[in-house]
């Protein structure tokens, strides 16, 4: 039997899920992060504090290999990794990193927005202080750039553990660095400002890159020929593991952050919402992502509390608490602003009024993006599949329907991991 693994990066921690040909689970591992691992790691033993996050990544990487049954492991023709967009790192001549990740929401580019506005066209999916190229340009003016060779992202970086080959990427997490994905080149604007480290080579999502060395193989008790392909981004994997095929189709993750995905016949790309399109075959995937979502909730209750205050909620009563909810100032999308403040007050002393508050400002939010992409000529929406862990909220869906008016479907699987699966497994098949 042939086996394809997907692995997922999200920002609360990290999924392995094998499959065979016929789309069917054989194994799933996870690996939690805690608070100080997904954002600015507290310091630990043994690690280097230029590198602590970076080291989590390979500890939950090998960890959630090594967790699969040793028969699964055995089987794996192919491997593919998806990473949250925009999260990068600096590494040197060996592929070590010289400096601590930034992360995908992390707005130090706004230093350089100035900078990133001269040299890119307007509008563009780079002009924001969250972009991967923001936080190149960033990286430049600090002193630690001369040591740098590599500009890799969380996905690249990883997938290099495994098959040791550094400086490639794919064209999804490509995108906000700003790689051309319609002419499948990086621009002459980007070319010419000559920056003097190695910019990633850009292939497509789930292209075979090459074997597992030898020494990952035994000791993760991988096939020799196992074979790691060009990975995503987490947001595609989970529209990937939906089932969304047809135009006018959608994915909302409802994770730690809110994204949303509309396949679209129209490519739709404007910085200034933030809204930017992904391609995906002959098609296009038009969305954007908010830092709202299932972090801010978390920050109030637990799952527990989630799931039972839940219940108590009337869905059907639009709640007139008009929140903006976030964990910081600054947003992404619907509205493209890095110093956005949260908007969380009035807060009423029932726990359950609250909820509900926080639940349907986030759905008005989602709501407000689907609107923009279709405001700016994509196809129009005809169903949602709902990934992350909001899609097993039932009193969130209903309070989610009245605002999308349209089906809102369960996927056919939730998981970013098994999207990524089914991208390694028709990488090695085409």
């Amino acid at each position: 039997m042939e086996l394809y693994l997907g692995i997922d990066f999200g920002t609360s921690g990290a999924r392995a899920i094998a499959i065979n040909r016929e789309g069917i689970i054989q194994s799933e591992t996870q690996y939690a992060f805690d608070e100080s691992q997904a954002g600015t790691p507290a310091p630990q033993d043994n690690l280097a504090p230029s590198d602590n996050l970076a080291k989590i990544w390979q500890q939950a990487l090998f960890f959630l290999i090594q967790e699969i049954p040793s028969q699964v492991r055995s089987q794996i023709k192919a491997i593919s990794i998806n990473g949250t967009s925009s999260t990068v790192l600096l590494c040197d001549a060996t592929g070590n990193p010289i400096d601590e990740p930034i992360l995908y929401n992390d707005a130090r580019g706004v230093e350089v927005m100035d900078k990133v506005r001269e040299i890119a066209p307007s509008n563009h999916t780079v002009i924001s202080a969250t972009s991967s190229l923001a936080k190149l340009l960033w990286w430049t003016q600090q002193p630690v750039f001369a040591n740098a060779k590599y500009f890799l992202h969380q996905a690249d970086w990883l997938a290099f553990l495994l098959h040791r080959r550094l400086g490639i990427t794919d064209y999804h997490n490509a995108l906000k660095l700003g790689y051309d994905v319609e002419q499948l080149c990086y621009p002459k604007w980007l070319e010419n400002q000559e920056i003097s480290i190695q910019l990633p080579s850009v292939i497509a999502p789930g292209t075979p890159i090459c074997e597992v060395t030898t020494e990952i193989a035994n000791n993760l008790g991988l096939k020799r020929d196992c074979v790691v392909c060009a990975g995503t981004t987490d947001s595609i994997a989970a529209f990937l593991a939906s089932g969304a095929t047809s135009p006018g189709e959608a994915s909302t993750s409802l994770g730690s952050t809110l994204v949303i995905k509309l396949l679209s016949s129209t490519r739709v790309d404007d910085a200034k919402y933030g809204i930017y399109s992904h391609r995906l075959g002959n098609l296009w995937l038009v969305g954007g992502a908010s830092n709202t979502g299932g972090a801010v909730l978390r920050q109030f209750f637990s799952d527990t509390e989630l799931e039972n205050l839940s219940r108590e909620i009337d869905a059907e009563k639009e709640s007139l608490l008009d929140y903006y909810p976030l964990l910081k100032a600054g947003d992404r999308f619907p509205i493209n602003d890095p110093n956005l403040p949260p908007r969380l007050e009035p807060r009423p002393e029932n726990p359950v009024e609250f909820l509900h508050g926080l639940l349907e400002s986030i759905a008005r939010i989602e709501a407000r993006g689907y609107q923009l992409l279709q405001q700016f000529g994509a196809t129009p929406l005809t169903r949602v599949y709902t990934a992350g862990g909001g899609a097993k909220n039932p009193t969130w869906t209903k309070i989610r329907h009245r605002y999308l008016q349209v089906p809102i479907l369960p996927p056919v699987n939730t998981a970013a991991a098994y999207g990524t699966a089914l991208l390694a497994m028709r990488g090695v098949s085409n």
